[in-house]
């Protein structure tokens, strides 16, 4: 029962990833501006890594009936934020943009992907199953980051823009 469980979360987390994957896709395809496009370029292959590696996953878990977490790579912290939140690409994000609708839906995306793996590390019995849906959640938390730093700055702009400032 759990061997099957453990594999029905696996195909879930593939599919949300692959989802994920054709969101950002999507979103750097719509996108006019070509820094902005890399945004999303870079969103979609962190979910491709994402597929990757849950696939593996799937595939060892399936053959041996058990997680592996051992090859998981060290998530730290980067300075990928920094990098692709420059202040030339906030400016040409428009708060009311294509590209800021995207993001708000990322971190709905995101939030949702996360929840998912929290929970099932929570669920999980296995060390090596729980170390696995923490590094993704983990994971996700990163992408998160990126883009609710990205949401506010928007938001603060359009309100300064607009004079919703109470002072």
């Amino acid at each position: 029962m759990e061997n099957s469980k453990s594999l029905e979360i696996l195909k879930q987390a593939i599919l949300l990833e692959k989802r994920g994957k054709a969101f950002y896709t999507n979103a750097m395809e719509n996108s006019k501006d070509e820094d902005v496009k890399k945004i999303f370029k870079t969103m979609a292959d962190e979910e491709e890594e994402h597929i990757r590696f849950l696939a593996e996953q799937f595939k060892k878990y399936r053959d041996a009936g058990k997680f592996d977490a051992s090859e998981l790579p060290v998530i730290g912290e980067d300075n990928v934020s920094e990098q692709v939140l420059t202040k030339t690409i906030k400016d040409k994000i428009s708060a009311a943009s294509f590209e800021a609708a995207a993001i708000a839906s990322a971190i709905d995306m995101e939030n949702r992907a996360i929840a998912v793996y929290t929970e099932r590390a929570e669920n999980a019995t296995d060390e090596e199953e729980k170390k696995f849906y923490l590094w993704l959640a983990n994971w996700e938390k990163g992408h998160h980051k990126l883009l609710y730093h990205l949401d506010q700055e928007l938001k603060e702009k359009i309100w300064f823009d607009n004079n919703f400032w109470a002072f």
